[in-house]
């Protein structure tokens, strides 16, 4: 049977992946809601969902099918901006609904304690959307390292720097109160894939943390991994900026390079699958991933010392509209 949905957040640039895994599992959409009505991408797959600016009156509708039309909704995807994510999902599991949300469910480990909670009161489940668990090479890669000596420790670099221009500190992602900082808002799939392959957390190390880049160290149990993430052009490797991108991704185990840059176009729609047969990633899986990205926010950098990324080195430029969050340069 289908089942109905409602989106908090269309507006966005991952909501349409939502949309199409909505539609691509034989699912309908009743009802959106976003402050910003540039969403005419719904008409390429639900154009009779009732569309709402004010999430009051999103609300209220969704009441109204209840009560008067006897229509109940089986699912709310959230898409909204990060901080909204927690009193997002309560609403879909206070209206009887199952939620599905993305990246990152909420900010704070504590916030995951609360939603147990409302489950437990509710009966609904809350499912994140962990695309990188389903990629194929990602997959491969975690039955190598299950199957292989049990004592092996792998040494990893991590690098992902996506550009982001002037628009970026204007919006609420430049805000780290209400993103959670680079770290969390485009690094949190990547602490998850390597905990969920390499283990639990056994040290944690913060080098620099400015409001365009972050780097640091960690120890899992079956990994020392130094990484970098970015929303600087300028950080880009000169021979990606002279091919005309502005995204560069590369993870090496050891001398070897792991390739996971393709793949990526129906890991949503396979995600809402898994959901629909009561498979999906929970508070549970989510958990490591929050509580990484909470201390690297929340942990004081130490400079270029001890076991760094190289792009660490990188020299820092002045902002003009944001100060570094800490800066080991001055």
């Amino acid at each position: 049977m289908k089942k109905n949905f409602a989106l908090i957040g269309a507006a966005g640039f991952v909501a349409p992946r939502h949309m199409k895994a909505i539609k691509e599992t034989g699912n309908t959409l009743l009802a959106a809601v976003d402050p910003f009505d540039s969403v005419g991408i719904i008409d390429s797959y639900f154009p009779e969902a009732d569309f709402f600016t004010e999430f009051e009156r999103f609300d209220r509708h969704i009441e109204k099918l209840k009560r008067y039309r006897g229509i109940r909704l089986d699912y709310v995807s959230v898409c909204s901006p990060n901080y909204l994510h927690d009193a997002h999902i309560r609403f879909g599991l206070r209206n009887g609904a199952d939620v599905i949300c993305e990246k990152p469910i909420v900010l704070n480990p504590w916030n995951l304690d609360l939603l147990r909670d409302v489950e437990r009161e509710t009966g609904r489940k809350v499912y994140s959307i962990l695309q990188l668990r389903l990629h194929p090479n990602v997959i491969a890669l975690k039955k190598k390292v299950d199957e292989g000596p049990k004592d092996k420790i792998y040494d990893i670099d991590l690098c992902y720097i996506t550009s982001r221009g002037k628009w970026f500190y204007i919006s609420w992602k430049g805000d780290v109160t209400k993103s959670g900082g680079i770290a969390t808002d485009i690094g949190i799939h990547f602490h998850d894939m390597l905990g969920w392959i390499f283990g639990k957390v056994k040290k944690l190390v913060v080098h620099i943390h400015t409001h365009d880049r972050v780097a640091g160290y960690m120890e899992l149990e079956r990994a020392r991994v130094r990484w970098f993430m970015s929303i600087n052009y300028n950080t880009l490797p000169r021979e990606v900026r002279e091919k005309g991108m502005r995204t560069y991704r590369s993870l090496m185990i050891g001398s070897e390079e792991f390739e996971f840059s393709g793949g990526f176009t129906d890991l949503h729609t396979d995600n809402y699958r898994l959901i629909l047969e009561g498979k999906g990633y929970g508070l549970d899986d989510v958990q490591q991933s929050i509580d990484i990205t909470y201390r690297i926010r929340n942990t004081k950098p130490v400079g270029l010392k001890g076991d760094y990324h190289p792009f660490a080195r990188l020299p820092l430029e002045e902002h003009p509209f944001t100060k570094p969050l800490y800066s080991i340069y001055t």
